[in-house]
This record gives C-alpha cells, sequence and structure tokens, in this order.
C-alpha cells in the first residue's frame, strides 16, 4: 500500500487543496483500510438558474478510498501513514484507538465517533451529501469496528493541501511544501487497553494550530 501515491492521484483528479485526511482501520489485521480526503472547496449543488433567486455553494464533498493491500501488525499501517504525512509537509499525525462501541457500558459518543470515523455522518448526510459514491466497504468495516475496535490517523497536508497558504517556517519542507523520504520518525506501539490517543510531531512549528 502506498497512501501518498494515492493520495496525489487523487489531488490531481479533483484539483482542491487538501483540509485533511484520515484513515480508519478496524482492530483486526489484514483488513481493508478505509482513507477519507477532507477538500477545501464549495460548488454549486444544482447548475439550475433561477432569475433573482442566488442558489449558494455548499462544501465539496470528501473521497472515500479503499486501501486493500496486505498487512500483518498495526506498525505497518502506522509506518504508511507516517510516511505519507512526512511527504505531505504534514507537521503531526494523530493515532486515536478507541474500543468497540458495541460493548456493555459504551456510550452513545462512543457510537457516533465510530460511525464518523468511517464516514458515516448520520442525519447530516440526508441534507447533504459528506461523501462523494464510493464503492467501498465502509458499512461492514464499521460493523465489525463496533464490535472489535478501531484505530484512526488523522494529519493535515502543507504540499498541495490547505495549510499551505499559512507559510510556516519549517526548514524540512521543501519548495511546495513537501518532505523527501524517508520520515525519520519511527511508529510506536499501541496501547494496552487499546485506548487513547498518540500524536506524532513532524518538521517544526513556531506556533499552535488550532483544528475547525
Amino acid at each position: 500500500m502506498d497512501l501518498f501515491d494515492r493520495l496525489q492521484t487523487q489531488m490531481d483528479a479533483v484539483r482542491l487543496p487538501l483540509f485533511a485526511v484520515t484513515v480508519t482501520a478496524a482492530a483486526q489485521v489484514n483488513t481493508p483500510l478505509i482513507a477519507i480526503l477532507h477538500w477545501h472547496g464549495f460548488r454549486r449543488a444544482t447548475p439550475l438558474v433561477l432569475p433573482g433567486i442566488e442558489i449558494p455553494p455548499r462544501p465539496v464533498p470528501g473521497s472515500a478510498v479503499q486501501l486493500d493491500g496486505p498487512w500483518h501488525s498495526f506498525e505497518t499501517v502506522d509506518a504508511m501513514l507516517l510516511d505519507a504525512a512526512w511527504q505531505s509537509g504534514a507537521w503531526e499525525v494523530e493515532r486515536v484507538e478507541q474500543r468497540g462501541c458495541n460493548v456493555i457500558g459504551a456510550s452513545a459518543a462512543e457510537a457516533l465517533a465510530c460511525r464518523q470515523a468511517f464516514g458515516d455522518y448520520g442525519e447530516d448526510s440526508t441534507r447533504d451529501a459528506q461523501l462523494l459514491d464510493d464503492e467501498t466497504d465502509r458499512d461492514e468495516l464499521m460493523q465489525l469496528a463496533a464490535r472489535s475496535g478501531y484505530l484512526r490517523w488523522l494529519f493535515r497536508p502543507v504540499k498541495g493541501g490547505l495549510w499551505n497558504t499559512l507559510n510556516e517556517p519549517d526548514d524540512t519542507l521543501d519548495a511546495d511544501g513537501g518532505r523527501q523520504p524517508p520520515c525519520p520518525v519511527l511508529p510506536e506501539p499501541r496501547r494496552p487497553n487499546g485506548r487513547g490517543r498518540t500524536v506524532y510531531r513532524l518538521g517544526k512549528v513556531q506556533r499552535i494550530l488550532l483544528s475547525r
């Protein structure tokens, strides 16, 4: 699996800057990974033109990409994400580990987080499409994650991304906002209880960035 090349192919096709990339895996080796590309851009929801009525543009839906290559350890997925984030110029990678939400005592917030990790935004998706039509196995993988738990990674690209406009000083970045491989940051083991947040710091950040 080469996530960085897949990202470049998608960016060349969509021709919009990326706001963020998330990748989710059920806590079971050798299962497909779901990558969701969150675009920064707006477009008209319909070509219909009504005299005197302005139809506001809507955010461009994200793209769901399924990664089917074999993997035998979560450190392998970690390394792939770190490599893609490093080459994309991201300043950090966040890894969140969650238990299954079908267990006794799981809250409604845990169930919502699990659905959103796989691109299921519930009632919001009926009002405004959150994802482009895809042929992934998101629903089946979400059900597996609800039983066995899951991991979700997040990073924000500088190369080809929205964050390139910030012009943050970073000696590790090339002129186009990317970096040359290999990534010098090594994967960390999963947490013993399978729950928690790990943040990998990449490059140099001169100020705190607040997520929206």
